[in-house]
Protein backbone atom coordinates (compact mmCIF):
# COMPACT_ATOMS: atom_id res chain seq x y z
CA UNK A 1 0.00 0.00 0.00
CA UNK A 2 1.77 2.91 -1.13
CA UNK A 3 1.91 6.77 0.76
CA UNK A 4 -0.40 9.42 -0.79
CA UNK A 5 2.29 12.08 -2.19
CA UNK A 6 2.14 14.88 0.53
CA UNK A 7 5.16 16.60 2.04
CA UNK A 8 4.33 15.95 5.38
CA UNK A 9 1.90 12.70 6.90
CA UNK A 10 -0.99 13.49 9.05
CA UNK A 11 -0.73 11.49 12.16
CA UNK A 12 -3.36 10.29 14.70
CA UNK A 13 -1.44 10.06 18.67
CA UNK A 14 -3.83 8.18 21.19
CA UNK A 15 -2.85 6.01 24.05
CA UNK A 16 -4.42 4.70 27.31
CA UNK A 17 -2.32 6.13 30.21
CA UNK A 18 -4.16 9.65 29.71
CA UNK A 19 -3.05 12.36 27.58
CA UNK A 20 -0.88 14.30 30.76
CA UNK A 21 1.40 10.98 31.06
CA UNK A 22 4.76 11.62 29.47
CA UNK A 23 5.17 8.45 27.02
CA UNK A 24 2.74 10.43 24.54
CA UNK A 25 4.14 13.50 25.28
CA UNK A 26 7.63 12.81 24.20
CA UNK A 27 6.12 10.65 21.18
CA UNK A 28 4.21 14.02 19.87
CA UNK A 29 7.17 16.25 20.37
CA UNK A 30 9.64 13.53 18.25
CA UNK A 31 6.77 12.84 15.23
CA UNK A 32 5.57 16.31 14.90
CA UNK A 33 9.26 17.10 13.90
CA UNK A 34 8.57 14.78 10.48
CA UNK A 35 4.51 14.91 10.11
CA UNK A 36 1.27 16.85 11.53
CA UNK A 37 -0.10 15.58 14.54
CA UNK A 38 -3.35 15.53 16.15
CA UNK A 39 -2.98 14.23 19.78
CA UNK A 40 -6.59 12.99 21.10
CA UNK A 41 -6.23 10.83 24.46
CA UNK A 42 -8.14 9.69 27.68
CA UNK A 43 -8.25 12.19 30.10
CA UNK A 44 -6.68 10.24 32.44
CA UNK A 45 -5.12 6.60 32.86
CA UNK A 46 -7.50 4.18 31.41
CA UNK A 47 -5.03 1.30 31.09
CA UNK A 48 -6.90 -2.17 30.97
CA UNK A 49 -9.61 -0.65 29.19
CA UNK A 50 -9.01 -2.86 25.74
CA UNK A 51 -11.65 -2.24 22.84
CA UNK A 52 -14.59 -1.08 24.69
CA UNK A 53 -16.80 1.92 23.78
CA UNK A 54 -18.48 4.03 25.51
CA UNK A 55 -22.31 3.25 24.78
CA UNK A 56 -24.43 4.74 27.71
CA UNK A 57 -23.40 8.60 27.62
CA UNK A 58 -22.35 11.49 25.48
CA UNK A 59 -18.29 11.84 25.25
CA UNK A 60 -16.70 15.62 25.19
CA UNK A 61 -13.81 16.40 23.86
CA UNK A 62 -12.10 19.03 25.48
CA UNK A 63 -9.02 21.09 24.38
CA UNK A 64 -5.42 21.36 26.73
CA UNK A 65 -3.18 24.15 26.55
CA UNK A 66 -0.68 22.20 24.70
CA UNK A 67 -3.11 21.86 22.10
CA UNK A 68 -3.75 17.73 22.96
CA UNK A 69 -7.75 17.08 22.88
CA UNK A 70 -9.31 15.05 25.81
CA UNK A 71 -11.81 12.58 25.85
CA UNK A 72 -13.60 11.63 29.07
CA UNK A 73 -13.69 7.85 27.57
CA UNK A 74 -11.87 4.99 26.88
CA UNK A 75 -8.69 4.91 24.42
CA UNK A 76 -10.97 3.41 21.98
CA UNK A 77 -13.80 6.24 22.30
CA UNK A 78 -10.58 8.47 21.57
CA UNK A 79 -9.52 7.24 17.77
CA UNK A 80 -13.23 6.69 17.39
CA UNK A 81 -14.20 10.37 17.31
CA UNK A 82 -11.35 11.53 16.32
CA UNK A 83 -11.86 9.21 13.01
CA UNK A 84 -15.20 9.78 12.58
CA UNK A 85 -16.19 13.37 13.50
CA UNK A 86 -13.22 15.62 15.16
CA UNK A 87 -10.81 15.65 12.22
CA UNK A 88 -11.39 16.79 9.10
CA UNK A 89 -9.30 14.71 7.27
CA UNK A 90 -8.02 10.89 7.63
CA UNK A 91 -4.56 10.77 8.68
CA UNK A 92 -2.15 8.39 7.08
CA UNK A 93 -1.35 6.79 10.43
CA UNK A 94 -2.73 6.23 14.49
CA UNK A 95 0.23 5.70 16.48
CA UNK A 96 -0.55 4.92 20.22
CA UNK A 97 1.73 4.98 23.02
CA UNK A 98 4.38 5.24 24.47
CA UNK A 99 2.59 3.14 26.92
CA UNK A 100 4.40 3.13 30.47
CA UNK A 101 4.75 -1.32 29.97
CA UNK A 102 4.66 -3.84 28.32
CA UNK A 103 1.86 -5.21 25.86
CA UNK A 104 3.62 -8.80 25.31
CA UNK A 105 1.76 -11.76 24.75
CA UNK A 106 -1.12 -12.24 26.53
CA UNK A 107 -1.58 -8.73 27.12
CA UNK A 108 -2.37 -7.42 23.80
CA UNK A 109 -5.67 -8.87 24.84
CA UNK A 110 -6.52 -6.21 27.59
CA UNK A 111 -4.63 -3.33 26.51
CA UNK A 112 -5.45 -0.02 25.91
CA UNK A 113 -2.60 0.91 23.71
CA UNK A 114 -3.14 -1.80 21.84
CA UNK A 115 -6.96 -1.06 21.11
CA UNK A 116 -6.95 2.47 20.46
CA UNK A 117 -4.04 1.20 17.62
CA UNK A 118 -6.68 -1.10 16.61
CA UNK A 119 -9.47 0.86 16.40
CA UNK A 120 -7.44 2.67 13.34
CA UNK A 121 -6.49 -0.33 11.74
CA UNK A 122 -10.66 -1.54 11.93
CA UNK A 123 -11.48 2.03 10.23
CA UNK A 124 -8.84 1.78 7.57
CA UNK A 125 -5.65 3.51 8.49
CA UNK A 126 -2.25 1.59 9.14
CA UNK A 127 -1.65 1.61 13.11
CA UNK A 128 1.47 1.33 15.49
CA UNK A 129 1.21 0.18 18.98
CA UNK A 130 4.45 1.14 20.73
CA UNK A 131 5.09 0.26 24.56
CA UNK A 132 8.37 0.16 27.04
CA UNK A 133 8.82 -2.72 28.56
CA UNK A 134 8.35 -2.23 32.11
CA UNK A 135 6.78 0.14 34.07
CA UNK A 136 8.02 3.30 35.57
CA UNK A 137 10.05 3.28 32.29
CA UNK A 138 12.87 6.17 32.16
CA UNK A 139 14.11 5.69 28.61
CA UNK A 140 10.80 6.86 26.77
CA UNK A 141 13.39 8.94 24.57
CA UNK A 142 14.24 5.84 22.98
CA UNK A 143 10.72 4.18 21.80
CA UNK A 144 10.35 8.01 20.20
CA UNK A 145 12.87 7.51 18.03
CA UNK A 146 12.18 3.97 17.39
CA UNK A 147 8.77 5.33 16.37
CA UNK A 148 10.19 7.72 14.02
CA UNK A 149 12.03 5.27 11.80
CA UNK A 150 9.08 3.43 11.39
CA UNK A 151 7.02 6.20 9.93
CA UNK A 152 9.99 7.34 7.88
CA UNK A 153 10.76 4.05 6.68
CA UNK A 154 6.60 3.92 5.71
CA UNK A 155 6.83 7.40 4.21
CA UNK A 156 9.87 5.38 1.78
CA UNK A 157 8.58 2.08 1.29
CA UNK A 158 4.84 1.69 2.63
CA UNK A 159 2.97 -1.60 3.47
CA UNK A 160 1.66 -3.93 0.83
CA UNK A 161 -1.43 -4.77 3.15
CA UNK A 162 -3.37 -3.68 5.75
CA UNK A 163 -1.10 -3.51 8.73
CA UNK A 164 -1.25 -3.56 12.24
CA UNK A 165 1.86 -3.53 14.64
CA UNK A 166 2.89 -4.15 18.37
CA UNK A 167 5.79 -2.34 19.12
CA UNK A 168 7.71 -3.07 22.36
CA UNK A 169 10.89 -1.44 23.20
CA UNK A 170 14.00 -2.61 26.11
CA UNK A 171 13.88 0.42 28.51
CA UNK A 172 17.49 1.21 27.63
CA UNK A 173 19.65 4.21 25.91
CA UNK A 174 18.94 4.13 22.08
CA UNK A 175 22.82 3.39 21.61
CA UNK A 176 22.75 -0.05 23.53
CA UNK A 177 19.47 -1.68 21.16
CA UNK A 178 20.87 -4.88 19.89
CA UNK A 179 18.79 -4.66 17.37
CA UNK A 180 14.74 -4.71 15.85
CA UNK A 181 13.11 -8.13 15.06
CA UNK A 182 9.83 -9.42 13.58
CA UNK A 183 8.29 -11.75 16.01
CA UNK A 184 4.95 -13.42 17.36
CA UNK A 185 2.97 -13.07 20.26
CA UNK A 186 4.88 -14.89 23.10
CA UNK A 187 1.89 -16.02 26.74
CA UNK A 188 1.88 -15.58 29.53
CA UNK A 189 1.59 -18.33 32.77
CA UNK A 190 -2.13 -17.29 34.03
CA UNK A 191 -2.14 -14.11 36.48
CA UNK A 192 -1.30 -13.74 40.08
CA UNK A 193 -4.19 -14.19 42.48
CA UNK A 194 -6.06 -11.30 43.19
CA UNK A 195 -5.29 -8.66 46.06
CA UNK A 196 -7.74 -8.85 49.06
CA UNK A 197 -8.22 -6.03 51.42
CA UNK A 198 -10.33 -4.41 54.12
CA UNK A 199 -11.41 -0.85 53.75
CA UNK A 200 -11.72 1.85 57.26
CA UNK A 201 -15.30 0.87 56.55
CA UNK A 202 -14.97 -2.76 56.83
CA UNK A 203 -15.49 -3.31 53.01
CA UNK A 204 -13.99 -5.93 51.35
CA UNK A 205 -12.30 -4.98 47.80
CA UNK A 206 -9.75 -6.71 45.40
CA UNK A 207 -6.40 -5.14 43.13
CA UNK A 208 -6.19 -7.30 40.24
CA UNK A 209 -3.42 -9.52 40.91
CA UNK A 210 -0.11 -8.78 38.30
CA UNK A 211 0.78 -10.53 34.89
CA UNK A 212 2.05 -13.81 35.13
CA UNK A 213 5.67 -14.65 33.77
CA UNK A 214 5.97 -15.69 30.27
CA UNK A 215 5.02 -19.47 29.75
CA UNK A 216 6.19 -19.09 25.78
CA UNK A 217 8.67 -16.95 26.01
CA UNK A 218 11.45 -18.98 23.59
CA UNK A 219 13.25 -17.33 20.50
CA UNK A 220 10.95 -15.85 17.87
CA UNK A 221 8.65 -14.58 20.47
CA UNK A 222 7.97 -11.00 21.52
CA UNK A 223 9.35 -11.68 25.54
CA UNK A 224 12.72 -13.39 23.93
CA UNK A 225 13.70 -10.31 22.01
CA UNK A 226 12.77 -7.74 24.22
CA UNK A 227 15.02 -9.45 26.75
CA UNK A 228 17.88 -9.38 24.22
CA UNK A 229 17.42 -5.71 24.13
CA UNK A 230 15.82 -6.06 20.89
CA UNK A 231 12.99 -4.08 19.61
CA UNK A 232 9.98 -6.28 18.99
CA UNK A 233 7.72 -5.50 16.37
CA UNK A 234 4.38 -8.05 15.99
CA UNK A 235 2.38 -7.82 13.17
CA UNK A 236 -1.14 -8.92 14.96
CA UNK A 237 -4.75 -9.15 13.52
CA UNK A 238 -8.11 -8.83 15.03
CA UNK A 239 -9.47 -12.28 13.02
CA UNK A 240 -10.19 -14.45 16.42
CA UNK A 241 -11.35 -17.51 14.73
CA UNK A 242 -9.23 -20.53 15.63
CA UNK A 243 -9.02 -21.96 12.08
CA UNK A 244 -7.22 -24.47 12.90
CA UNK A 245 -9.98 -25.93 15.40
CA UNK A 246 -13.06 -25.73 13.01
CA UNK A 247 -12.79 -29.28 11.37
CA UNK A 248 -12.79 -30.40 15.22
CA UNK A 249 -15.84 -28.17 16.50
CA UNK A 250 -17.72 -29.59 13.15
CA UNK A 251 -16.84 -33.19 14.52
CA UNK A 252 -17.80 -32.48 18.00
CA UNK A 253 -20.42 -31.19 17.19
CA UNK A 254 -21.64 -34.10 15.25
CA UNK A 255 -21.76 -36.39 17.67
CA UNK A 256 -24.48 -37.13 20.56
CA UNK A 257 -24.54 -37.11 24.13
CA UNK A 258 -23.22 -40.95 24.08
CA UNK A 259 -20.29 -40.03 21.79
CA UNK A 260 -22.16 -41.28 18.28
CA UNK A 261 -22.77 -39.62 15.29
CA UNK A 262 -26.02 -37.63 15.34
CA UNK A 263 -28.81 -38.43 12.77
CA UNK A 264 -29.32 -35.01 12.37
CA UNK A 265 -25.35 -34.19 11.96
CA UNK A 266 -25.63 -33.42 8.26
CA UNK A 267 -27.99 -30.77 8.73
CA UNK A 268 -25.24 -28.96 10.42
CA UNK A 269 -22.36 -29.76 7.73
Amino acid sequence: MKMPESPRMKILISNDDGYFAPGINILAEHIAKIADITVVAPERNRSGASNSLTLDRPLSVKKAPNGFFYVNGTPTDCVHIALTGLMETMPDMVISGINDGANMGDDTIYSGTVAAAMEGYLLGIPSIAMSMSQHNSTHFETAARIAVELVQHYQKVGFKSATLLNVNVPDIPYDELQGRVVTRLGKRHKAEPVIKLQTPRNETVYWVGAAGQPNDGGVGTDFHAVANNKVSLSPIQVDLTNHSQLAEVKDWLSLDMNGEESTSAGKNR
